[in-house]
């Protein structure tokens, strides 16, 4: 039996998350590494006026995730294994020792400056709740064209997905979807098309980026949203990292994956519980939970106890 530390993806940020940290060493150090790196203060970029750059977007869920993963590290509760979504990938692949976690801020704010250039205004992302995948896909078709592009984004759940593309495509399919029998349609809190064919040249742009950078084996087992399986060749993992931006995230086969592994802990990373919620149906006779509105005493408490039944 194991430990999953899962690092939630863009959508899930507020206002003041950075701020919400503990108030420890190992916080303390994470910050001022990417004031350092960044030459800002990171506690300016998680205000709501900051938050509406998908930049620092990006940049805060990067902090947030390195840095309460590596306080509930210094306190003794470490993970066997992580997994990311989307830009999560990178705060994973930081904790995995994949990637360093200085490379990793210059270039989540390349990656946030690419995908901003390339869909200013105009796109987004949706989630559509209550049809399956079989079901949503007739409905794009009937909207997608040059004028509308529309994709399937993230498999999120089996009856929970999410789509990108242009404003109009999108208010189309949700509306067609609700007809159809969806429970829920609604626009996310995503500025930009991501996960799907629209950011393929962001995502060349965010390859280039990675010259020079050194990605490493994981010290413990690193699943990639994107592939929904385990990678430990460094190549694989940048070229997943590089690319994610324009690819499918499959977070339902992930958590199935992460089970069928041994885990029986996830442990989101915060902000929020977005990914506790997409987990827990796969997690049946283990926890999912979320550092978000959780004391710190009680998920050490409950990592110890994983520890202690595996043991």
């Amino acid at each position: 039996m194991s430990v999953l530390f899962t690092f939630p993806g863009q959508g899930a940020q507020s206002a003041g998350m950075l701020h919400a940290l503990p108030g420890d060493a190992a916080v303390a150090d994470t910050l001022a590494e990417a004031a350092a790196v960044l030459g800002c203060d990171p506690l300016a970029l998680d205000t709501a006026c900051a938050l509406a750059s998908t930049r620092a977007v990006q940049l805060c869920l990067l902090i947030a995730g390195v840095a309460m993963a590596r306080s509930l590290g210094a306190r003794g509760a470490l993970p066997d294994m992580v997994a990311g979504f989307s830009i999560g990938e990178y705060a994973a692949a930081v904790v995995a020792g994949a990637l360093d976690y200085a490379d990793a801020l210059r270039l989540v704010a390349r990656r946030g400056q690419l995908m901003e250039q390339a869909y200013p205004t105009g796109y987004g992302m949706a989630a559509i709740v209550g049809l399956d995948l079989a079901q949503l896909e007739p409905l794009l078709a009937r909207v997608h064209g040059a004028a509308t592009p529309v994709y399937v984004a993230n498999l999120n759940a089996p009856r929970q997905i999410a789509i990108a593309g242009s404003a109009p495509a999108l208010e189309a399919v949700m509306a067609l979807a609700l007809a159809h029998g969806a429970g829920k349609a609604r626009r996310l809190a995503v500025s930009v098309p991501s996960h799907c064919p629209l950011l393929d040249g962001a995502a060349t742009g965010m390859a280039a980026a990675f010259a020079g950078v050194i990605v490493r084996r994981p010290s413990l087992v690193y699943l990639s949203s994107s592939a929904a399986r385990a990678l430990f060749d460094p190549a694989r993992i940048r070229d997943g990292l590089a690319a994610n931006m324009a690819q499918r995230v499959q977070w339902a086969a992930t958590a199935r994956l992460a089970w069928e592994r041994g885990a029986r802990l996830a442990l989101e990373m915060p902000p929020g519980s977005v990914l506790t919620r997409l987990t827990a149906p796969d997690f049946t006779d283990g926890v999912a939970v979320c550092c978000d509105g959780n004391r710190g005493d009680s998920l050490l408490a409950l990592v110890g106890r994983e520890r202690d039944s595996a043991a």
